[in-house]
């Protein structure tokens, strides 16, 4: 994928002028706020707010500088080694179908989550958070020859969105930034495998959503109620996972290691994906802003599609 330009105004400007610019303007919008970065923080973790203050405080927090956020210090939760279950039963492949098919959900794409069956998983880390764009922004400057995301409109920083999560990129250019980002720290990150990832998500219990069984659109960045576009992270409180995961339902999609296979004892599906590349494709979990809930399962495999609609990010692993 070509690297888009960098729109710059000046020669000496870094990323479409992004820390002159925000030099500028971060500290005007605090004034006109009359609120820090730490009182706006409490704001956001605040779970008894309502969720447009949260919003709120969080977007001013991106104009401003998101403490929370710093691509060599990237937060981790550990997640114990285990032995889980993951994927859908066989018999049960037919009723996620007809309750997701008013969004158009086809069979064969549900059938890609048969058979369950169980996995050994070694100790880990994953992200708390999904990378944001603040973070793919010194991947940037310090890589000029980086792939820019096409969620990037001309090739520019988002400022106003610097802690959203970065999309949509292909999937070499999230391992990239991972091999970029052990370099810099001397740790290992990566890509979470599919294993880790549902792990991760549903805290090894048998649940559809990260917060449990019934879907529930007010707990997640998706088509069904959210803004269309994406979300600061982190302000979605009721839909962690009980790792204690922000958008692992909703926002962006995130791509996993793996490429698409049929699970052990299942059958290989045929289906839009696979004719698309007419090979195996990277797998994507977790569902996204402009997509219906059905991708929010936690279960669910999903993957690419060359097109804006589908806003494809990631989050890091590493090993213990």
């Amino acid at each position: 994928m070509p690297a888009l330009p960098i729109v710059a105004p000046e020669p000496e400007a870094d990323l479409a002028g992004s820390g002159p610019l925000l030099a500028r303007f971060g500290p005007a919008v605090a004034e006109l706020c009359s609120v820090d970065a730490g009182a706006l923080l409490a704001l956001l973790a605040d779970a008894a707010l309502p969720f447009d203050r949260r919003l709120a405080a969080a977007t001013v927090l991106a104009l401003i500088g998101d403490p929370r956020f710093d691509a060599r210090r990237p937060d981790m939760v550990d997640i114990p080694g285990a032995t889980v279950r993951i994927g859908l039963a066989a018999d049960r492949v037919d009723r996620v179908a007809a309750d997701w098919g008013h969004v158009g959900v086809e069979r064969a794409w549900i059938a890609k989550e048969a058979p369950a069956h169980t996995v050994a998983v070694a100790s880990f880390r994953i992200g708390r958070y999904p990378v944001t764009n603040a973070e793919y922004l010194q991947f940037v400057l310090a890589r000029p020859d980086a792939a820019r995301p096409t969620g990037w409109a001309h090739g520019t920083f988002p400022w106003a969105a610097a802690n959203h999560p970065v999309y949509s990129l292909p999937a070499e250019a999230t391992e990239a930034y991972a091999a970029w980002l052990s370099a810099e720290t001397g740790r290992t990150f990566r890509l979470p495998t599919e294993a880790e990832w549902e792990y991760a998500a549903t805290g090894g219990q048998d649940r559809e959503f990260p917060w449990g069984d019934e879907w529930d659109p007010a707990r997640a960045n998706t088509a069904e109620s959210g803004p269309l576009h994406t979300t600061p992270v982190g302000i979605y409180h009721e839909g962690r996972s009980p790792f204690g995961l922000y958008d692992v339902a909703g926002n962006v999609e995130e791509y996993v290691s793996d490429r698409y296979a049929a699970y052990p004892g299942g059958e290989t599906v045929d289906d839009d994906l696979t004719s698309l590349y007419g090979e195996s494709y990277r797998i994507a979990r977790g569902g996204s802003y402009a997509r219906h809930g059905d991708l929010a399962r936690c279960r669910r495999r999903h993957g690419w599609y060359p097109s804006d609609h589908y806003a494809m990010g990631f989050r890091l692993a590493e090993a213990i």
